[in-house]
């Protein structure tokens, strides 16, 4: 981060080395809970500190400085006018993937990927042209003319589109990069990605492929707020390129207190104990893996 301090009456810029989000930070909301031992690719074995009970536990020191990465790449682009397209179809994303993607003037997509978004594009601006077309339809009262049955399937028609459509309505050309949450469940969009040559940007858990993802966030993709926090971050480096203010990016806590590996596998032990269990007995610590959401988080979608 370029800070900007005042010396003798000039704006002198220095090197900030510090974190887009502390350790303690990503600990807190539940970054370092991995899938089951079972569940698992054996490619995110870098990015694992070890195992608990049958959960692996993400190394936070390694989601740090991969956050850091992904954030310059992003700063970069965004500063090059590059517009970037935020996918999330997954309940626990759409929320996050929709307020930040507007917050930052960007796409994005959190109903359901149409296949050939980027790969036929021409098509589906077909589709954004109807969809607009319906919306001046009923902005100028021609719905007002037409037969009450046709404007019912006029107006179902246009809520499909803006469902599935909406978030790309201003999309005019592709993306300049694609940041997803789950490359596994948004596997479609992560392909035609590649396909293009268009860089990819993901939250990539335990379960996960990391090599169809260029900048690699190894981090939990199922808490609501471990999303919501890493999401907000890629849209503060697009912000702050654009000299926006940020939201989670580079701010201090007010408690500096430092913590380790040893706090998070503390975290997942405790989460264990108290975990729900499943029907053959067994505690189900993904069900329970991270401080509880607020009430506004959880109208977002519930953990997996």
């Amino acid at each position: 981060m370029i800070n900007v301090r005042n010396n003798g009456g000039k704006n002198e810029k220095e090197e900030v080395t510090m974190s887009v989000i502390s350790m303690k930070k990503l600990l807190e909301v539940g970054v370092h809970f991995g899938h089951q031992t079972k569940r698992w690719n054996p490619k995110m074995a870098p990015y694992i500190f070890t195992a608990r009970n049958g959960i692996y536990i993400i190394d936070l020191q390694k989601s740090s400085k991969k956050i850091d990465e992904a954030y310059k790449a992003m700063n970069e682009i965004a500063a090059k006018g590059g517009k970037v397209l935020f996918v999330g179809t997954k309940k626990q994303a759409q929320e996050a993937v929709k307020e930040e993607a507007i917050r930052s003037e960007s796409f994005y997509v959190n109903s359901r990927w149409l296949g050939g978004t980027l790969t036929n594009f021409k098509t589906i601006q077909k589709r954004i042209k109807r969809l607009i077309e319906l919306e001046k339809m009923e902005a100028d009262g021609t719905f007002d003319l037409l037969p009450k049955k046709e404007v019912i399937l006029l107006k179902k028609e246009a809520a499909k589109l803006e469902k599935n459509l909406g978030g790309i309505k201003e999309m005019r050309r592709l993306p300049n990069a694609l940041f997803v949450v789950d490359p596994k469940a948004e596997h479609n969009a992560v392909a035609e990605a590649r396909i293009l040559g268009i860089p990819v940007f993901g939250i990539v858990d335990t379960n996960c492929d990391p090599d169809e993802v260029d900048y690699v966030i190894p981090a939990n993709d199922d808490a609501i707020r471990a999303v919501k926090l890493i999401v907000a971050a890629m849209a503060d480096a697009i912000c702050e390129a654009k000299n926006e203010p940020l939201t989670v990016a580079y701010i201090k806590d007010e408690d500096d207190k430092e913590v380790s590996m040893n706090d998070a596998i503390t975290s997942v032990e405790n989460n264990q104990r108290r975990a729900p269990r499943n029907k053959a007995g067994k505690p189900n610590p993904r069900k329970n893996n991270a401080p509880k959401a607020t009430k506004e988080e959880k109208t977002a979608g519930t953990e997996n």
